[in-house]
């Protein structure tokens, strides 16, 4: 089963947010616009890639203390895999 033309659109919205590109978001959020998709979709596609941002930056800030010697006892990455964010 192939996904939809609004569905890969939302998709790219949520990614673009996730990976904070800016010229990305502009892009896929007027596609999706002209698409007729609408707003609260768009708005959940958004708020998905804003909760990917904010799990990999918290999952990065503690690797980062942990590695630099803060907070003596290691923490639980969000991710269980190997190069897994």
């Amino acid at each position: 089963m192939k996904l939809d033309d609004r569905t890969r659109k939302l998709i790219a919205v949520g990614a673009s947010v996730a990976c904070n590109c800016h010229p990305c978001l502009e892009y896929h959020l007027g596609q999706a616009q002209s698409m007729g998709i609408e707003t609260d979709l768009i708005e959940e596609a958004i708020e998905a890639g804003r909760a990917v941002r904010e799990g990999a930056a918290a999952s990065m800030d503690r690797l980062a203390a942990q590695r630099a010697g803060r907070n003596g006892s290691p923490r639980q990455a969000a991710c269980s895999g190997p190069g897994c964010c």
